[in-house]
């Protein structure tokens, strides 16, 4: 037995990343020889030596062979054009090279990439979509076809490649699974930008020809993959430390959760791979991301099965051999189509009869011989649809070396290796490892044998029995899946158990209750366990309530059936929360709290979703479609100081501030500064803070820094107070009373023509929500209702009373009354107008005040909206009270309803809000970002006003 020395170890396995070390030497190659590399477990083995230094090609689980170049090739690491007719091939994983920069190659064949993974964390696979010029992470092909891509980090796969991505996904949060505080580089693969630099030789790294170059997921720097070695293992986070919130920070224990739960990601419809195609046996190309073509007449098509699980599911890969193809050759493309790199003498081939779907795993039949494809098919299985089905068997073995790695990362080894025998158990491994890892003094019974299956899509972990016999065990996972042997691990962890505790937010409950009334309403909805469930925050005026679970059996089950619940006609929303550890987080540390509206500025509120995730830790990114902004403020209700960022049209921004609002007696930060990046149609709140008239697909990451440059600015919020006197008569002549409604201004409210032409684009884009999605086409669908209306008149100024500062205000012929906070309107146009006035104070939106404005009509309107007029000065002032004669329609940032006849007050709504104005100057070369921010910062943050 050895142990694999842990310094050695964390160059090419630190942070979750499969990028190996420097090569220490090159395997001798001549015209069609092949080299191959794997793990060397097979029978009579001896112990393997790993980590002890820097792995090369030998280590990398490459089959190299030259090959005749007959298309202009790429190397796939210095990404230079391969001249000449030769080149250097990965059977296994299409790695190309050139031959003098064999011995540099660090990176891992897919084969064997799984095993190199310091700490498995599972990806988040979005909708599969056409992803132009990106290169698959496991087989390196470009993906011409509708592929997956990570919503956590820049993965792309093909969709039959998915059950051989290793999970090397960020780790975001302690999980109770070997956490710890230093943060490694997590590198990334190729799919780097075009004008990508070298972070070390300053040259290009990038390419859109091969998969070629590394990228940090976490601070951005990219570097060439030899140069890496260069830069130092720690990372910094990047330009966005200050704003990114640490995953040693953050707690989730989500042991039954998937990642797609975790960070809140909106489940696709996207099928396994296998499910859901138009051919019966749903399977897969050989070629990783290709079409199977017909073969040759001089050659067969075979599907290759890796075990009795893509037998009952029907998975399988196909390849192409000669007909005249021995056993051995056969064996080993099958072997190749699953990235399996052993001996091939430990394996063989089993028919399958057809239908695979009614097969009887217990009486599969006969193992190939020694003959020729052609000669085996004679006598076997009849084909169906021309193609033979075979499944890859392990040879019984007597014993294995195995690898056990420990649950704890403060260990002097990343693993030992030991020999497994028919004797052995989960117990006896257990007291062999122990003394290896420096834990002599250990009692055995205080350890357990966990084995982890690192898939793709999930980690699954399950302690093993004292008493298991772990070769049969081995034995079961080879016939159960050959890929899946190649992605369990098995880990010594100390038999301690764990207290789970799993917040659960749930939403959509009737609004106004108390602590108790909404535990029995649960009770009643969802039969929670009340020794295992209580409420521990209860948000009334929101319908809204966290759960507090502790058990995690019970968290997944209410989780489940809370989100097909529905309680008084509302469907409920389940949202699995973390724990952000304030007391953790760095004095310079400022998280920005992301909130976006995916329906807002078309498709690009889902890509910017996409790409802050990326950017910075998903727990910080919010879509607003799923729970609001609660959850959001919930979550970083601890975090002393933080800052907000609203992805979305000013009505967006008016719900995000209003829940601010509410939420404000609860933060530990009362006052975080909010930034706006504007996806609506007017934002007129975007224009006045300099964000500009609309989002057009500028870089994400410069919108970050823009963000962190911001200064504040104090902004006045107000309320108006909605008391309807009348809503319609009952059966017996009495005038029903709506109660009063309360609802928070920003911008502008508007009363009449104004509020009407947005009513009829609202009803509008609600009968065809796809047809808006570009904002150009929204203005045009505002210029004809607008014509429609051009010669309406209902003289509003007869039909409503106006009291500013409680003294009556007499209104001249207008058709609409506006009241204005900031200085645009109607998508830029300044209704106020900038000529001197001395009835009224020059407007600031912080002043305390309002101004109050007519318009006579949508020619008016359109005259002021093209810079020719300004609106009807009426009043200035901090308390108003309208009386509406009649129903009207009325507006609020751009979200219209029908006003019954009663009363509208409008007054200041408490503190000014702190808002975030884009920065005029460019970032300064010299002095730090904080120094640049604290110049001529009108408001500091966190100051209440």
């Amino acid at each position: 037995m050895a142990a694999a020395a842990e310094p050695g170890a964390r160059a090419w396995l630190g942070g979750g990343s499969p990028l190996l070390g420097s090569p220490t030497s090159s395997p001798e190659l001549g015209a069609g020889s092949r080299s191959r590399s794997g793990p060397g477990s097979g029978p009579g083995s001896g112990p393997e030596r790993a980590g002890a230094r820097p792995p090369g090609p030998a280590a990398l689980g490459h089959i190299f062979r030259k090959v005749t170049l007959t298309k202009p090739t790429f190397c796939h690491l210095c990404s230079d054009f391969i001249w000449g007719l030769a080149g250097i091939l990965c059977d296994a994983c299409n790695f190309m090279s050139h031959e003098k920069c064999l011995k540099h190659v660090r990176t891992p064949c897919a084969s064997v990439a799984p095993s190199l993974v310091h700490v498995p964390v599972a990806h988040c696979f979005g909708p599969r979509g056409l992803y132009k010029r990106k290169f698959c992470g496991v087989c390196r092909k470009g993906l011409e076809v509708p592929g997956l891509r990570c919503e956590v980090c820049e993965l792309h796969v093909h969709l039959d490649c998915v059950p051989f991505a290793c999970s090397d996904c960020r780790q975001c949060h302690r999980d109770g699974h070997r956490d710890h505080d230093l943060r490694l580089h997590h590198w990334r693969e190729g799919n780097l930008p075009s004008g990508a630099r070298c972070e070390v030789c300053r040259k290009t790294c990038g390419s859109s020809d091969v998969l070629a170059g590394l990228r940090c997921e976490w601070c951005g720097v990219q570097a060439h993959s030899v140069c890496s070695t260069a830069l130092a293992p720690e990372c910094t986070f990047g330009r966005l430390r200050t704003m990114v919130l640490p995953p040693a920070c953050v707690r989730l224990l989500s042991r039954n959760f998937s990642k797609m739960h975790c960070f809140r990601i909106s489940e696709s419809a996207t099928p396994e791979p296998g499910e859901g195609e138009d051919s019966a046996d749903a399977s897969a190309p050989a070629g990783p991301g290709r079409e199977v073509v017909v073969p040759e007449s001089s050659k067969q098509t075979l599907k290759i099965f890796d075990g009795n699980d893509s037998v009952l599911r029907n998975h399988s890969r196909v390849i192409t051999v000669p007909r005249q193809a021995r056993n051995q050759e056969v064996l080993e493309a099958a072997l190749r189509a699953y990235y399996i790199t052993e001996d091939p003498q430990h394996f063989q081939l089993q028919a399958v009869p057809q239908p695979a779907q009614a097969v009887d795993l217990g009486a599969l039949g006969r193992f190939w011989s020694g003959e020729t494809v052609e000669e085996e098919g004679s006598r076997g299985p009849g084909a169906r649809d021309g193609a033979e089905a075979w499944i890859i068997r392990a040879r019984p073995r007597t014993q294995e070396v195995l690898k056990i790695y420990p649950a704890w990362l403060k260990v002097g080894v990343a693993y030992v290796s030991i020999r497994v025998t028919p004797q052995s158990t989960a117990r006896t491994v257990v007291q062999e490892v122990l003394p290896l890892l420096g834990c002599q003094d250990e009692g055995p019974e205080s350890f357990q044998l966990v084995e982890a299956l690192m898939g793709s899509r999930q980690v699954q972990r399950t302690v093993l029995a004292a008493e298991e016999p772990l070769l049969d065990r081995l034995h079961d996972i080879r016939q159960t899946s050959l890929r899946q042997m190649g992605q369990t691990r098995f880990y010594v962890a100390e038999n301690r158990a764990v207290a789970p505790r799993v917040s659960l937010f749930v939403g959509g409950l009737p609004p106004g209750l108390s602590l108790q009334e909404y535990s029995s309403l649960l009770d009643e909805a969802v039969a929670s366990k009340a020794g295992l469930v209580s409420v521990s925050h209860v948000y009334s005026t929101q319908g809204a309530v966290v759960l507090d679970v502790a058990c995690f059996a019970e968290a997944e089950r209410l989780y489940m059936l809370v989100r097909d619940t529905s309680v008084h006609g509302r469907l409920l929303t389940a949202l699995v929360l973390p724990d952000v550890l304030h007391t953790k987080l760095p004095p310079d540390c400022r998280p920005l709290l992301v909130f976006v509206n995916p329906k807002s500025g078309g498709l690009k509120g889902r890509d910017l979703l996409c790409s802050f995730r990326k950017l910075l830790n998903p727990h910080q990114v919010f879509e607003l479609t799923n729970g609001g902004p609660l959850p959001g403020f919930h979550v970083f209700s601890q975090v002393p100081c933080f800052r907000v960022l609203v992805c979305g049209g000013d009505g967006t921004v008016g719900w995000v501030l209003a829940a601010l609002e509410e939420m404000r007696h609860r933060l530990a930060c009362p006052e975080p500064a909010v930034a706006i990046l504007p996806l609506g149609t007017g934002n007129d709140l975007g224009r006045v803070l300099r964000w500009g008239a609309g989002y057009s697909g500028e870089d994400p990451f410069s919108v970050l820094v823009s963000v962190d440059e911001a200064d504040a600015v104090l902004m006045d919020r107000w309320t108006i107070l909605l008391d309807a006197h009348e809503t319609g008569s009952g059966e017996d002549g009495v005038a029903d009373t709506e109660p009063p409604k309360v609802v928070q201004m920003s911008n502008y409210c508007g009363i009449g023509i104004d509020a009407e032409l947005s009513l009829d684009f609202h009803q509008a884009r609600e009968e065809e929500p796809g047809k808006f999605t570009s904002r150009f086409h929204n203005k045009g669908v505002y210029v004809r209702v607008g014509l429609q209306k051009i010669s309406h008149s209902r003289s509003l100024h007869r039909e409503i009373r106006l009291q500013v500062e409680r003294r009556e205000v007499e209104l001249p012929s207008i058709e609409g009354l506006i009241f204005i906070n900031i200085p645009s309107w109607g998508s830029g146009a300044d209704l106020w107008g900038s000529d001197s006035d001395s009835r009224f104070e020059k407007p600031r939106m912080d002043d305390g005040l309002l101004e109050v404005v007519g318009v006579t009509g949508v020619m008016h309107m359109g005259q002021v909206q093209g810079g020719l007029r300004s609106g009807i000065r009426i009043a200035q002032g901090a308390y108003f009270r309208v009386t509406l004669l009649k129903a009207t329609p009325v507006q609020v940032d751009g979200e219209p309803w029908v006003q019954a006849p009663g009363h509208m007050i409008i007054s200041a709504a408490g503190p000014k809000v702190h808002m975030l104005r884009k920065a005029k100057q460019k970032p300064k070369k010299t002095g730090t970002p904080k120094d640049a921010r604290a110049e001529g910062t009108p408001a500091p943050e966190g100051d209440s006003k």
